[in-house]
């Protein structure tokens, strides 16, 4: 998905978009003219991303969404356009702006229900805006199948309808967007799965609302961008030496799974820190020196030694379950981590499913400069509650684990979240589909595990490592391996 940002980079929930809303009426905005604003922004967006359309087919909602329907169908009628409008309800029963933008269309409206799209249309949906929360009626799933079975290019005025604009999931049934036009502010459902892959191109436009109304509504949620994590940066001077930009430790597993972890520790040396070692058992060091040259490699055979080794407080971060395993041993060492800057990813994770209580209790003793990294699996394996609640987006599910862990958690996927326990948010939108590979999710542990071994708190850490896993995927290009993904990541901007 492209998408032009708001000013912000911030991500207003629908309740929060609409407190926006009222803020600015009740300091003497006009409504109508914001309504105004929008339907002409999505008229000349559709003038400009469809010219070749024989007709723009307008279709209309019960509510402000609607409203900017009208404007926009009057806008393209004025520029000489042909223009069909079909409504949801007659304009006798619309009230407020959307009435006045109904009575302002002076062209026909037909029914909803005899709208018979063609080749050659495009569509204008206006049906429903970021605050449905309901299933759609079956005359808008219907249309929705009849645009998408004849390929017609769908411009949607704030989300497609049919997506929830809080969770992103799909109500019933949803167009698929070629073109997707918002106000002010991206909205959750805009970025997380599917609604992202409903919306296609995202353009948000400036209508008009200052933009203390939307920093003064917004929650602690933002779309991921270095502007997150800038400030948290370890700036390196003329004196600093490979201790100083951080000691990382990445656990190898067995002869046999050593792949994963050389991984996470040649992305976490690319990635900045100043040394990285792999810490390998007897029987399979052999394996990981043959194929490791600047990483470092260690013995390390059981819990005892781990302890010793720890007393070494130039180790400034750990990356425990690429390759692993999951056993009894892999808990140990876990628990032996908490309170040093450290990663737990995939089978770190699996180890303590269905009993997470031990970890969790372990990290909020010792505070949380811990970062767990799901997938949706591995999520469900220690928060089976939230990942079975349909009700909670994928954001609310990945902030409700955070807190009830105490660490950081980055729920990976096409829309990636990370989330900590005081509340902050981001959603990562910067990664193409092709970072679904084996051996992704170990290199952007290393990363992770690099941001921390600097300094960087794991917040930060976490949300730097998923923008620069993302921006590393695009330059390896389709088709690239996890090796690709290595050689591909730059230093931050």
């Amino acid at each position: 998905m492209q998408q032009t940002f708001s000013r912000s980079g911030l991500l207003l929930t629908p309740d929060e978009m609409a407190g926006v809303d009222r803020a600015a009426a009740a300091s003497g905005i006009d409504s109508f003219l914001l309504m105004r604003m929008a339907g002409e922004a999505v008229a000349a967006a559709a003038l400009k991303a469809e010219p070749g359309a024989l007709r723009f087919i307008v279709l209309t909602g019960p509510g402000n969404n609607g409203g900017d329907g009208y404007v926009a169908a009057e806008a393209l009628k004025a520029s000489g356009a042909d223009v069909v409008l079909f409504a949801m309800q007659p304009p006798a029963a619309l009230t407020g702006d959307a009435a006045r933008a109904a009575a302002g269309w002076t062209g026909a409206i037909a029914s909803l229900d005899a709208c018979d799209l063609k080749p050659g249309d495009v569509v204008v949906d206006a049906l429903f805006g970021a605050g449905l929360s309901r299933p759609v009626p079956d005359t808008v799933v219907a249309l929705a199948e009849r645009a998408q079975a004849l390929s017609l290019p769908v411009i949607s005025i704030d989300l497609p309808s049919g997506i929830d604009g809080r969770t992103g999931t799909v109500r019933g049934g949803a167009f698929r967007a070629r073109h997707t036009i918002t106000f002010m502010s991206l909205k959750p459902g805009h970025v997380l799965m599917p609604g992202r892959d409903h919306c296609g191109r995202v353009e948000v436009v400036d209508i008009g609302i200052p933009e203390r109304f939307l920093t003064a509504a917004a929650g602690r949620l933002a779309i991921n961008a270095p502007a997150i994590f800038d400030a948290a940066r370890k700036r390196n001077g003329a004196d600093s030496h490979k201790f100083s930009r951080g000691h990382l430790v990445v656990f190898s597993g067995g002869p046999s799974t050593t792949g994963a972890a050389r991984l996470s520790a040649t992305a976490g040396l690319k990635a900045g820190a100043g040394l990285v070692t792999l810490a390998s058992p007897g029987n399979a060091l052999a394996v990981n020196t043959t194929h490791l040259t600047a990483v470092m490699t260690r013995r390390l055979d059981d819990l005892a030694g781990l302890t010793d080794w720890l007393e070494d407080r130039r180790l400034a971060a750990f990356v425990l379950g690429p390759g692993f395993g999951v056993s009894e041993t892999t808990r140990l060492y876990a628990l032996a981590l908490v309170g040093r800057p450290v990663v737990f990813d995939a089978d770190a994770i699996t180890a303590f499913a269905g009993e997470p209580g031990s970890l969790f209790e372990a990290i909020r003793q010792n505070g949380w400069p811990v970062v767990l990294t799901p997938h949706a699996g591995e999520f469900a394996r220690l928060f089976p509650d939230l990942s079975a609640k349909d009700a909670l987006s994928k954001i609310d599910k990945a902030r409700a684990a955070a807190a009830r862990s105490g660490a950081v958690v980055l729920f990976k996927g096409a829309d990636t979240v990370v989330a900590a326990p005081d509340g902050r948010a981001v959603v990562n939108v910067s990664a193409p589909p092709f970072l679904a590979t084996a051996g992704s999710g170990d290199v952007l542990a290393g990363i992770i595990g690099a941001h921390l071994a600097e300094g960087m708190p794991p917040f930060e850490a976490a949300a730097a490592g998923a923008w620069r896993h993302g921006a590393a995927g695009y330059l390896a290009g389709e088709g690239m391996t996890a090796e690709d993904l290595v050689a591909a990541i730059r230093p931050l901007p």
